[in-house]
């Protein structure tokens, strides 16, 4: 039985380039740093959670949530197969209990802020936003798209960004787990404009403060799909 199943929509995704070494500090043992095209990416995530069941029991006030996670894009040797992942640097959520599962089992790196979302269908448009406050500040990333989906374009770098299917995490003994996200291929929009008001400082730590100056290098609206997280190992 998967660990947790739900539904992962709108995933609004900014992508920004990154000296690989900021994020050599955050690798855990047995992966590498994965490069598209030879760019290193980091990626501010915004999508819900939905329909939510751990163990196959929906468990109440824990159905239908926000996250906002930034994460990097790592791939691990597995006696020859190539398994391509995610590390995240912080997952932000609105619930303490989900920051104490997730933290608790898989070892990673929640944490819980108030949060809150807003979907808008148009005649020809869709707009999406998703806020969190951290320290009394209130943080946004809002995006207008296209109301029509269209299939991924093979190879491209949307097709990186949302199909590494692994998560790997850094323990406190160095030890490293990881787990499988299943999900099927997801369609995109069009995003026709964005606006970030982050402070990455504030919010993820001074080793990405230097975010605030920089605009993203791509935008992307996925719809998402159900979704199932499969049980973790230890792999070193």
């Amino acid at each position: 039985m998967s660990f947790l199943t739900a539904e992962w929509r709108k995933l609004a995704i900014a992508n920004y380039e990154c000296d690989p070494s900021v994020l050599l500090k955050y690798l855990p043992a047995k992966t590498e740093l994965d490069l598209w095209n030879g760019v290193c990416y980091v990626s501010l995530v915004g999508f819900m959670f939905l329909r939510t069941k751990m163990l196959g029991l929906p468990i109440p006030f824990h159905i239908n949530f926000e996250e906002v996670n930034l994460r990097f894009y790592v791939r691990h040797n597995d006696n020859g197969n190539w398994k391509r992942g995610v590390v995240f640097i912080k997952e932000i959520v609105p619930k303490p209990a989900l920051s104490w599962v997730a933290n608790t089992l898989y070892k990673e790196h929640y944490q819980t802020m108030p949060m809150k979302h807003a979907w808008e269908e148009l005649e020809n448009t869709r707009s999406v936003t998703y806020q969190w406050k951290c320290k009394k500040q209130w943080q946004s990333f809002s995006l207008e798209a296209n109301k029509q989906a269209q299939e991924m374009p093979t190879g491209g770098e949307a097709e990186f960004i949302t199909e590494h299917y692994w998560g790997y995490s850094k323990t406190a003994s160095g030890k490293t787990n990881e787990y499988e996200v299943r999900h099927p291929r997801w369609q995109i929009y069009e995003v026709l404009n964005h606006e970030i008001k982050v402070d990455f400082g504030l919010v993820y730590g001074p080793d990405f403060k230097w975010l605030n100056e920089l605009m993203p290098k791509s935008v992307m609206l996925a719809e998402g799909s159900a979704i199932s997280v499969e049980n973790k190992r230890i792999i070193y």
